[in-house]
């Protein structure tokens, strides 16, 4: 029989590269990983990794057992949310991750209605950047997580993880009053204000900017949007700002709508999607983001 902890380890490995990650993910030594694999390797009567100096690279059985996994863990899921559900309602500890836009406009309100409506669920919220969720759900440090991509930069579905829609926002033009012409054309030679580079945020303004014929010129990186409004409303540049975040602007800053749409997803581990308190959990993210549009997220 294969030990379930040992397919995890097995999974994370396939996810993460190294024996090193999977240690410091689990908090676990590479010592303790690399003994558990072999044990596993044990129980499947084949070999499932090659050794290559520092780095292991999976066997044919390897990768079909990696698939296996998936399955095996997703049934998993569905079993605790039957277990779950044969409760009185959703109860215990539920673990939210949410990008910082979200935090601000979503999730106070959603964090009421669960506690009105289900008292018997322990809350805990995070901000988290949308491209750390997938790794945290996978670690189970998180049970519901938000992702989100545009329409410009795609992102690939994880197999492991399953997703609902929840949003799809306009991306605006953020310049300040006195300059503003509302056009791209016009703004590729001012100063512009981007997210850090490496984050999404970053690579949306490199494939905007560069779809309207011009390369932009960042004087300054900030990734909170608030940050953002505040340095265009300043004169310090112009930069794109997704409608959660721009629900208040300073009187200083004009929004121009562009064709390009930020998506959010709610994720959550595959197969759990039933589980009661997961199912709270989208159920009043969604009556937020409805309330939330017919109030203009004010």
């Amino acid at each position: 029989m294969l030990d379930v902890r040992r397919l995890r380890l097995l999974s994370d490995l396939h996810r993460l590269g190294t024996i090193a990650a999977v240690a410091e993910a689990r908090t676990y030594t590479p010592s303790a990983v690399s003994q558990q694999l072999a044990a596993l390797e044990r129980e499947a009567g084949v070999p499932l990794l090659e050794r290559t100096g520092r780095r292991v690279a999976f066997t044919a059985a390897g990768q079909v057992l990696v698939r296996h996994t998936e399955t095996v863990l997703a049934a998993l899921e569905e079993a605790d949310a039957a277990i779950a559900a044969v409760r009185t309602g959703p109860a215990g500890p539920v673990r939210i991750g949410a990008f910082p836009s979200a935090m601000r406009t979503l999730l106070p309100p959603v964090l009421v209605a669960l506690g009105r409506e289900h008292p018997a669920l322990e809350l805990t919220v995070t901000e988290l950047d949308p491209v750390a969720v997938p790794a945290a759900l996978l670690e189970r440090s998180l049970d519901v997580g938000l992702l989100n991509d545009y329409d410009i930069a795609p992102a690939e579905a994880d197999p492991a993880l399953d997703s609902v829609p929840l949003l799809e926002e306009t991306v605006y033009l953020a310049e300040p009053v006195a300059t503003a012409t509302g056009a791209l054309d016009d703004v590729s030679d001012v100063p512009w204000i981007s997210a850090t580079s490496g984050t999404l945020c970053h690579e949306v303004t490199l494939r905007v900017c560069r779809a309207a014929g011009f390369t932009p010129q960042a004087r300054h990186h900030a990734d909170d949007f608030a940050t953002v409004l505040a340095l265009v409303a300043a004169g310090q540049g112009v930069s794109l700002v997704p409608e959660l975040a721009a629900a208040s602007p300073p009187a200083e800053v004009r929004l121009t709508a562009l064709p390009t749409r930020r998506r959010t997803r709610i994720a959550f581990r595959r197969g759990a999607a039933a589980h009661p308190a997961v199912a709270a959990v989208i159920a009043a993210l969604h009556a937020a983001t409805r309330e939330g549009r017919a109030s203009t997220w004010t």
